[in-house]
């Protein structure tokens, strides 16, 4: 099967925090499962390097828009491979291969039955001399009066347009914008609510949020959108008399999830309509605010452009991640940013407390307390003792020779049991329940262990001591297959020791294999580190 996972764009125009972690971390980890199942995956993603936020950054750093956005690209680039992402493209925006590809999809649409030439308002600031985007007018909502963007609310999720809003104003200086009348290409996406509620229909197993979200937009009433604006930095528009204008970057970005995996599909020689067979299968993993962008404008785009498009299966949407009890903030500093800590903590432990604490159905708070004690209690104190105990056991007094003896019967029915239970559980988004299972079955290792006391049975009855050890060299073998989507970087150690491949199945270690000397896979962090991290956080 061939399975498309489209992770989220982030904006080049500033550094990756937790938040963009915790929402963009289920695409590298369901990623991970379908290939070790041995399907063909394109994990594909990249940095959104157009539009207002990019050019506004680089005025205020007196750089050119595409410097600003190479930079930053370049920066996510280093903290998701130092996490452990394994993009099979992770490309940008601003990339020829992405340009053609949008500009041909465009020029379909345009000589389709969905775009259409109408005069539209356009927010200009003549304080700072600015065509604004429409995330940089700020105002009140006009349904729950909460602060918004001129794009959309994040209190109440209505998608609106700057023009809508309830005192508006610049978000760079807070002079109130000037609309001008100005000639946009539009998108007829109200002629679609019936493609759109039927598409709707057949994706009930969404999470809640995205149902949620989505019913509301189509029953408020969709309303045609832009995909055209009047900005410097971006995609040409490939129509005659549009040459001062550039494709929006809402209408262009989503559309990267096409371009790359058709990218990914040339380089392995592949046919990149196969990928879009009714028997493939397409996740979208993505932050709640980016609900709308996934569930309603990517598929428009798709059904105006005319091809034979399969419309996203599942929406892998993630609440907000809070920060020690408030709410992350970019423009305040107030934020615990990827490439701060992915060189001084160990990656498997942040992505451990990110899918085990994260924002999978509701919010949740990253507090240092809890991240350092997960970090003890579990990974070192739950798993990387079972392993270290029984491993270090052996090498001491076997030599490193795996004893031999008879599998448990027990443990073997849970062995087999665990694959299909974890594997349907990462198909269906729900991550943090599948490696809740996992940490179950860890748990009963550490109590197997301790109930048959190999320590004693050693001297006392050595064939009940080779079992013991047997059985739970099984299980720490199958622990690091289940748990490499999640933990990676550790799980490979393991399956190295142990000498065994990454497949989706069942592992059998035979008596007499020979294993090294095994590492500390997990050290404990002083709780002092807690305090530190505070003070480092209210200084920022």
């Amino acid at each position: 099967m061939k399975v498309l996972i489209g992770s989220a764009w982030p904006y080049a125009n500033g550094p990756l925090h937790i938040g963009h972690l915790a929402a963009l971390l289920p695409a590298d980890v369901i990623a991970r499962y379908y290939r070790a199942k041995g399907d063909s995956v394109y994990l594909v993603s990249g940095s959104d390097c157009h539009g207002t936020p990019v050019a506004i950054r680089a005025k205020e750093e007196k750089k050119s828009p595409e410097a600003i956005s190479n930079y930053y690209h370049d920066e996510f680039c280093y903290c998701f491979d130092k996490i452990g992402f394994q993009y099979d493209r992770y490309g940008k925006t601003s990339s020829e291969e992405h340009k053609e590809f949008v500009q041909d999809f465009h020029k379909a649409m345009y000589e389709g039955d969905y775009i259409y030439e109408k005069e539209a308002p356009q927010a200009f600031c003549n304080q700072c001399g600015n065509i604004l985007a429409d995330r940089f007018v700020i105002g009140k909502c006009p349904e729950c009066g909460e602060k918004a963007r001129g794009d959309q609310c994040d209190a109440c999720g209505t998608v609106l347009e700057p023009e809508n809003l309830l005192e508006p104003h610049c978000s760079v200086c807070g002079s109130m914008p000037e609309f001008r009348p100005t000639k946009h290409l539009f998108i007829a996406i109200s002629k679609m609510e019936k493609e759109l509620r039927d598409y709707l229909k057949g994706r009930s197993h969404w999470r809640k949020n995205a149902v949620s979200f989505t019913k509301r937009y189509i029953d408020e009433g969709l309303r045609d959108r832009a995909v055209t604006r009047d900005l410097d930095w971006g995609i040409d528009v490939p129509k005659e008399g549009y040459e001062n204008k550039k494709i929006y970057i809402w209408a262009e970005n989503v559309l990267g999830y096409l371009s790359m995996s058709k990218a990914v599909a040339e380089e392995r020689g592949e046919d990149y309509l196969d990928l879009w067979k009714e028997d493939s299968r397409h996740y979208y993993v993505h932050g709640k605010d980016n609900i709308p962008f996934h569930s309603i404008i990517l598929p428009a785009l798709m059904i105006a452009e005319g091809g034979k498009w399969k419309l996203p299966d599942d929406m892998i949407s993630s609440e907000y991640l809070t920060l020690e009890g408030r709410k992350i903030s970019t423009s305040q500093n107030y934020a615990i940013w990827i490439k701060d800590i992915v060189d001084r903590y160990n990656p498997d432990s942040i992505r451990y407390f990110l899918i085990s604490n994260g924002p999978e159905k509701r919010d949740t708070d990253f507090s240092w307390r809890e991240f350092i004690n997960t970090h003890n209690g579990e990974l070192l104190g739950a798993y990387g003792n079972f392993i270290n105990r029984t491993l270090a056991f052996i090498y001491r007094y076997f030599g490193g020779i795996v004893p031999e003896g008879n599998i448990d019967k027990e443990i073997e029915k849970n062995i087999n049991e665990i694959y299909p239970r974890v594997g349907s559980l990462i198909e269906k988004g729900s991550l943090k329940e599948a490696i809740d299972v996992i940490f179950e079955f860890v748990r009963y290792g550490n109590k197997y262990f301790d109930t048959q006391k190999p320590w004693e049975s050693r001297s006392t009855n050595i064939e009940k001591c080779n079992e013991t050890l047997l059985n739970c060299v099984q299980m720490i073998a199958n622990l690091s297959v289940l748990l490499e989507p999640f933990l990676p970087f550790s799980s490979e150690k393991v399956r190295q020791w142990l000498n065994i491949d990454f497949s989706w199945q069942p592992k059998r270690i035979n008596s007499q294999l020979q294993i090294p000397e095994p590492a500390i896979l997990f050290e404990r962090i002083d709780k002092k580190i807690i305090d530190e991290e505070l003070k480092n956080l209210s200084q920022q």
